[in-house]
């Protein structure tokens, strides 16, 4: 379909939740404006959704859903999709998450939109392959066949789709995963606990069996054994729409029994991450790069997860913190058991050696200035065609 050279500098950016966009994009979002796009936020509505205009964008609701594999509903999702690009005709979009990258894509290439995508972690599809493993795997290659360009949040992935020729060398490269806003999440004062007992823990983020929540609950219970007053926070989304999410009943009863404290969720995740002497993600899931580690280590908290793509970009073993192998409870509280004799002292150097990293290799504006020159790119192949 021909594209009017006349449209606005209108990006639209596309995520399965208005919290993704929220939390993860404010920076790019800042960015584009300040380059006066017109900026087009798009998500199905949640309690994020009326926060999002406050960044200097305009929302617009799109419903889809998120876990189910119903072809007549994934059909309607592409519809509506072309619907919007048609309605809203952007000169760009850019899209994260399954669906978005997938029936996104596909709309896009219909309408004639450049469409860039972002792929953050191969999630259960991949690394628990299932009958809709290769449903996916033939989608993400139609999808990404014309994709103006595809980002990878980690080597791994990168080089997973490579393999499978779902994209091209020339039209993907790799990201440092979202990037971490490094002035927001810096150190902030030491605590100085003279108690080794009173080391605490975080684990936060969406509460999922698969990102190692049982791990997490099991080897707090064999560190307090040992230390009793060491203290194993979570914070995060509880009921989340995901198979492998952790139901609300499991978490009162760890809380019953004193091994956790639930913090709830929030939208400012910098008080907690200050209160902690470490910060744990024990993932088995297919992550990209985990942002809670990012923010964790940017504000100079060593940090403790698991030896899996992604994970282990975020850490260098034994200097910001520790890798552990995935779903060994013992190696995990033996690695919290370490971090607890350590001391305030140790704990605060290795911090400020993942700060160090996180400014070198992961600082949000090394993200945010690759999109800007991509899409730029794009558009100015796109305006180029459109007046020939």
């Amino acid at each position: 379909m021909p594209v009017s050279s006349s449209r606005p500098r209108r990006v639209l950016l596309i995520s399965n939740t208005a919290w993704y966009i929220y939390n993860f994009r404010s920076g790019l979002i800042s960015s584009l404006l300040e380059k006066e796009y017109d900026v087009v936020a798009v998500a199905p509505q949640d309690e994020y959704g009326a926060k999002l205009p406050s960044l200097g964008c305009r929302y617009v609701p799109l419903e889809m859903d998120n876990k189910g594999t119903n072809p007549l509903r994934d059909a309607g999702l592409l519809f509506a999709f072309i619907r919007l690009f048609l309605r809203e005709r952007p000169k760009c979009a850019l899209c994260y998450t399954i669906k978005p990258n997938i029936y996104g894509s596909l709309a896009a290439r219909i309408a004639g939109v450049p469409v860039i995508n972002n792929v953050a972690g191969l999630g259960t599809v991949f690394s628990s392959p299932s009958w809709i493993t290769p449903v996916a795997t033939r989608l993400y290659r139609q999808a990404f066949q014309r994709s103006g360009h595809v980002f990878f949040q980690n080597a791994s992935d990168l080089a997973f789709f490579r393999k499978l020729g779902l994209v091209q060398a020339d039209s993907s490269s790799l990201l440092p995963g979202s990037g971490v806003n490094v002035d927001r999440f810096c150190p902030g004062e030491a605590k100085h606990d003279s108690d080794a007992n009173a080391t605490s823990f975080l684990m936060m983020g969406r509460l999922l069996w698969e990102k190692g929540v049982g791990e997490y609950v099991e080897a707090g219970r064999l560190v307090k054994s040992k230390f009793p007053g060491t203290r194993f926070k979570l914070l995060g989304f509880v009921g989340v729409p995901n198979p492998t999410a952790v139901p609300r009943s499991s978490i009162d009863e760890w809380v019953k029994q004193g091994v956790i404290e639930y913090l709830g969720h929030t939208s400012d995740v910098v008080p907690h991450i200050a209160a902690a002497d470490c910060v744990v993600l024990p993932s088995y899931y297919g992550e990209g790069t985990p942002r809670s580690l990012l923010e964790a280590a940017s504000m100079g908290k060593p940090i403790i997860t698991t030896d899996m793509p992604g994970c282990r970009d975020t850490v260098e073993d034994g200097k910001t913190g520790f890798l552990v192998r995935p779903r060994d409870i013992q190696d995990l509280a033996h690695k919290m058991e370490t971090i607890v004799r350590l001391g305030q002292r140790r704990r605060t150097e290795l911090g400020l050696q993942g700060r160090q990293k996180m400014v070198r290799e992961f600082d949000e504006r090394m993200v945010i200035e690759r999109y800007l020159s991509m899409i730029e790119r794009l558009t100015d192949c796109r305006c180029h065609v459109e007046s020939n």
